[in-house]
């Protein structure tokens, strides 16, 4: 019989960023947050209410926001810009490239309502290109939480990282994954966490998916079948080090995430395992396509973001690993 892990539900990505940058308010004096005009879905809101003095609302206008970040970063101010996730790489990708990334501002960049687990909103409104947009950005570190908890953690991580980031979040509650004791001890940017060891395949995922990657190992398990699960939250730097140990001792991987094929979590695998240890690799992603409107579970089966297709991938992974 299949075995299916219990999760307690816990706050939306966002929401924990929010709180994390009220937080580092009181911590940093220097810290600054500006918003497009969305700081109610953002959860910049959270600071503002705070820090009135230290929150530029901009309006909807990305790229300016942009520009005012990088201004204020060049005058020594740390700080954090947020908007929608599309809006913000796809919109203000130009000035982010000029204006951050090639002078090497360190500002960190929120994108909120990533992927197509908005549902309803629709495809103008999801970010599903958005991790590649970031992590073609030279000097940036894209990260990409599983949880509230790991939210908070990269929050605070990023505000200590010396350079510029993007961090991906999200708009459902999400199953909690970790204990905040937990992820001071171990989270790092640019180390994946090992959250179940096996030896048969590895489940490489990120985001909202590492709750289903862990679910779907457990359901494996009940078939004989030991499945590593790696949560590897950072794209870049991605952990080439322990995908290469995950290659060696598991001989096949399967790649998760809310993202379309190209130049997200996949490609970045298939890159590092590609040079230090080449094995079979199965995905997990949104393909070559736009979504539509509809509810995040009808999404997530029609996109083959599902249970069931990160099943149904690692039993292609492991066929292809028993034929040499």
């Amino acid at each position: 019989m299949e075995r299916k892990l219990q999760f307690e539900m816990g706050p939306a990505t966002r929401d924990a960023f929010g709180k994390a940058l009220a937080e580092l308010g009181h911590e940093d004096p220097d810290l600054v947050v500006v918003d497009a005009d969305v700081s109610n879905s953002t959860r910049t809101e959270y600071f503002a209410k705070e820090f009135p003095d230290r929150f530029f609302q901009v309006g909807i206008a990305e790229s300016n926001l942009v520009g005012i970040a990088s201004g204020l970063a060049a005058c020594g101010k740390h700080t954090w810009i947020a908007s929608f996730a599309c809006f913000m790489m796809c919109n203000a990708f130009d000035q982010l490239r000029m204006s951050v990334a090639f002078p090497g501002l360190p500002v960190k960049v929120a994108g909120s309502h990533s992927g197509i687990s908005i549902g309803e909103d629709g495809p103008s409104q999801m970010g599903i290109e958005d991790v590649a947009l970031a992590a073609a950005l030279p000097g940036f570190a894209v990260l990409v939480p599983a949880d509230g908890p790991a939210a908070r953690a990269a929050t605070r991580a990023l505000h200590a990282w010396n350079g510029p980031a993007y961090l991906r979040l999200g708009r459902p509650k999400l199953p909690i994954v970790y204990s905040d004791d937990s992820l001071r001890r171990e989270f790092a940017v640019g180390k994946a966490i090992r959250l179940r060891d096996g030896d048969d395949v590895t489940l490489v995922a990120n985001g909202m998916l590492v709750a289903t990657a862990l679910q779907v190992a457990e359901a494996l398990a009940g078939r004989g079948v030991n499945a590593r699960v790696l949560d590897c939250h950072t794209v870049k730097p991605i952990d080439e080090e322990s995908l290469e140990r995950a290659a060696r001792e598991t001989g096949a991987l399967v790649v998760c995430e809310e993202h379309i094929s190209s130049g997200g979590l996949g490609a970045a695998v298939a890159y590092a395992v590609g040079r230090r240890h080449p094995v079979p690799i199965e995905y997990v992603n949104l393909g070559d396509s736009y979504a539509e409107s509809g509810s995040a579970e009808a999404l997530f089966e029609k996109y083959g973001l599902a249970a069931d297709h990160m099943t149904a991938a690692a039993g292609k992974v492991l066929e292809r690993k028993s034929k040499g």
